[in-house]
């Protein structure tokens, strides 16, 4: 579906600032790849080139990002540089950021800010009708009807990543982007997002691209992992493969650094009952 090909990613115009250092990586159809790496490794960025938001001073100093995809109107194959990538935002590919009231717009209400973001051609039927679809699939979520006509700051933090996970998953996108998508949020409600996450993903079979620090969160979710140290990849695969046999230094200290209770990993008890 993407590919990177040795792809070096930086900020500036005058100067540049290297943020990932000649990166090469496939994302797969129908998976759930984890990034993982400490502040500062540079795997935010990656995702930001990714997802071609260049917005910020964002620009790839060499190398290439690609995708293939499929149009959801013709059946054709579309494949494009993530210099055109903006065109298939909220149709094929979503973004999940961390921090919910930076994402949500403060003056708008949640079923509005829905609307806004949806492809025209999910804007089918009368007002009525396309307000039930969005409730019927908010629902879902645990988010009741009334979410719809609140505003953000009217609602709990783990209320609003529900929200903007379910605004990512609406159109099933072929492709979702969850840059630490728990961030600040409790354990218990990161659990139940998590979960939430898996569940989607398996149920519109698209790939889920999963943005975290906590190694932890890899271990309970992804089908295979990357780790990143300072804009490298410093290792990469199947995650029960990696935690069994990791290879390099780095990893092995991440993976140490997990709580075990009870000699188990605190990680191993995701689809356990809370």
């Amino acid at each position: 579906m993407i590919t990177i090909d040795n792809v070096t990613v930086g900020y500036g115009t005058a100067g540049f600032i290297k943020a990932v250092d000649e990166v090469s990586l496939t994302i797969n159809d129908n998976e759930i790849l984890g990034i993982a790496g400490e502040s500062g490794s540079g795997k935010s960025t990656l995702m930001r080139a990714v997802y071609g938001d260049f917005s910020t001073g964002l620009r790839i100093q060499s190398g290439s990002v690609t995708g293939r995809f499929t149009d959801a109107r013709t059946g054709r194959s579309i494949e494009a540089p993530s210099s055109q990538f903006r065109q298939l935002w909220w149709d094929q590919i979503s973004y999940i950021p961390q921090g919910s009231m930076s994402v949500l717009n403060p003056l708008m209400r949640i079923e509005k800010q829905v609307v806004d973001g949806l492809p025209r051609r999910e804007r089918r039927g009368s007002r009525a009708e396309l307000r039930g679809r969005i409730a019927r699939f908010f629902a879902g979520f645990g988010l009741a009807e009334n979410v719809l006509d609140a505003y953000p700051h009217q609602l709990s933090g783990g209320m609003r990543q529900r929200v903007l996970v379910a605004i990512a998953a609406f159109v099933n996108p072929r492709l979702i982007l969850a840059d630490e998508p728990t961030t600040a949020l409790d354990v218990v409600v990161q659990k139940k997002i998590l979960l939430m996450m898996v569940e989607i993903q398996r149920r519109q079979r698209n790939s889920l691209v999963l943005v975290s620090h906590d190694l932890g969160v890899h271990y309970q979710i992804t089908d295979r992992l990357i780790v990143m140290h300072r804009g490298k990849i410093v290792e990469a695969g199947p995650t029960a493969e990696i935690f069994a046999n990791p290879r390099h230094d780095y990893t092995r200290n991440l993976i140490a650094s997990l709580p075990r209770l009870h000699g188990r990993r605190a990680a191993d008890t995701l689809g356990e009952t809370a």
